[in-house]
């Protein structure tokens, strides 16, 4: 149990089903755009994520990462149509390095909410959105199996040829933007192509870009209940000065006093 302490009044609250009970798929009616949401586990001192070992990219830090967090992301992911992945996500996938974003039906913590997505009539993963200048990965075979899409968001300017390979092995190319992308514009191209609810699970950059086009609309974030320090990281929003500032209004508040050995976190949702 954990303790809801927003809206009042306060009370005791099951970690599971907690995010399923904000019945995200509510908002996908009467809209003129997809409804976009996203996740972040972060320290109190901002670090979304650190080095990987060796260098090469960035990773959630260990000493935030738990399993009561990541049973909230799942509860997020299942209710989705579409995911926001990275290219390095695929480029990964393909190595073998990487597994399903959802894994509902592969780890039987997430069982209930297999069959909470097969009782709604959705597919059993959602499809896959890459937005990308460089179009730098490929679109592995075992992701198109089934009927499941993976469309990539580029611009104009993106390589031709690339464009053309990534379509050859199964990717949808859509231009949003002439020379860079356009967070607007990649809001109006998925809800164009059907999508209703939009669950965006990669970093700062694509969270600065929806920010930016003023297309996301709500923020879910857990704030784990410690200090990293350490250089370089990432942080919640990367990229120019946001001009205006978002302003958030808080949704939900809740006190988990169980995470990371006693320490405690904070799960926090906010409406854009």
């Amino acid at each position: 149990m954990i303790w809801q302490l927003y809206p009042p009044p306060a009370r005791e609250v099951p970690l599971n089903g907690l995010y399923l009970g904000h019945d995200l798929r509510q908002h996908a009616a009467d809209r003129d755009r997809p409804f976009i949401y996203t996740n972040y586990v972060t320290s109190l001192d901002g670090r979304i994520a650190i080095p990987r070992p060796g260098g090469k990219g960035m990773m959630v830090p260990q000493k935030t990462a738990n399993d009561r967090d990541w049973r909230l992301f799942q509860e997020l992911a299942v209710q989705a149509d579409v995911i926001i992945t990275s290219g390095r996500y695929l480029r990964d996938y393909a190595d073998g390095k990487a597994q399903e974003i959802l894994r509902v039906y592969e780890d039987p913590r997430f069982e209930d909410l297999g069959r909470w997505r097969t009782e709604r009539g959705l597919t059993p993963y959602p499809d896959l959105a890459v937005i990308s200048g460089s179009l730098d990965f490929p679109v592995p075979a075992f992701l198109t199996r089934g009927g499941r899409n993976v469309v990539i968001l580029t611009h104009e300017a993106a390589d031709q040829a690339r464009r053309r390979e990534l379509e050859a092995q199964g990717g949808r190319v859509i231009p949003v933007g002439e020379t860079e992308v356009s967070g607007r514009q990649v809001g109006a191209a998925l809800g164009e192509i059907g999508y209703r609810m939009v669950f965006m699970g990669t970093g700062p950059k694509v969270h600065h870009l929806l920010l930016a086009g003023n297309v996301l609309d709500r923020l879910y974030t857990t704030f784990a209940h410690r200090l990293l320090g350490g250089q370089p990281f990432s942080s919640l929003v990367e990229g120019e000065l946001l001009d205006p500032a978002t302003d958030l209004k808080l949704h939900t508040l809740y006190f988990d006093p169980h995470a990371l050995n006693g320490q405690g976190q904070l799960f926090l949702a906010y409406d854009l």
